[in-house]
């Protein structure tokens, strides 16, 4: 039996290495293009996307507008449709073993469907269950818990059924408000110790690498 029917992914960050490779570099041209002469480094980058959240980062420090933000989002997707990120190793057995077993791996991020779907095939040679990405609106994507209800719902599940695996704060938000565990991916955060620190007092668990995750979940 599993110990965690639904396993509840991130995407960057959690699952593939795409932050120094592509989220970041593509955000410091976005950024000199909306706001010549502006930069920003990988530190303040991580900690607002930890801390604010993508979107509220963008218009609380660098004034986005709505259009803005809808060009970011439509600039990065033709970048990234080009650059796939490479996953953590270990993940893939991670997510093979979960499905092998009968489980649901469902992912929950501020990526696209589009492009989660992609990487999914490339690496793994599957698709998630569900994914509930950028494309919602914005009222729904978490830290807002609506994509655990949903999946709870179309599942039959509990929440004590789902475990939320995630690098970043808004993802404890939602899963505090839907009394779902989460697990820290602390492999995606050893570069910024007291973020992880933080994160690791918040989360249910931690994990410093995809081995000590797959073995909490399997052995």
């Amino acid at each position: 039996m599993l110990k965690y029917p639904c396993l509840v992914l991130d995407h960057d960050d959690t699952v593939v290495q795409s932050e120094t490779t592509i989220n970041y570099p593509y955000f410091c041209y976005i950024l000199d293009q909306f706001r010549p002469g502006t930069t920003i480094s990988l530190e303040e980058y991580t900690y607002g996307c930890c801390h604010l959240g993508f979107t509220e980062m963008c218009r609380q420090k660098y004034g986005f507008t709505q259009q803005e933000l809808q060009e970011e989002y439509l600039g990065w997707k033709d970048y990234i449709r080009s650059h796939i990120p490479a996953p953590y190793p270990g993940i893939a057995q991670i997510i093979r073993q979960q499905k092998e077993a009968g489980g649901l791996i469902c992912v929950v991020s501020h990526s696209s469907a589009e492009i989660i779907t992609r990487d999914y095939n490339t690496h793994f040679g599957i698709s998630p269950d569900d994914i509930y990405g950028w494309d919602l609106p914005e009222a729904q994507r978490k830290p807002n818990p609506y994509p655990l209800e949903q999946i709870m719902a179309k599942y039959h599940l509990s929440p004590k059924q789902l475990l939320v695996v995630d690098d970043l704060k808004p993802a404890w938000e939602m899963a505090s408000k839907a009394g779902v565990d989460i697990a820290f991916a602390a492999w995606g955060k050893k570069a910024f110790p007291a973020l992880a620190q933080e994160m690791r007092q918040l989360c249910n668990y931690s994990f410093d690498s995809t081995e000590e995750l797959k073995n909490f979940l399997f052995d």
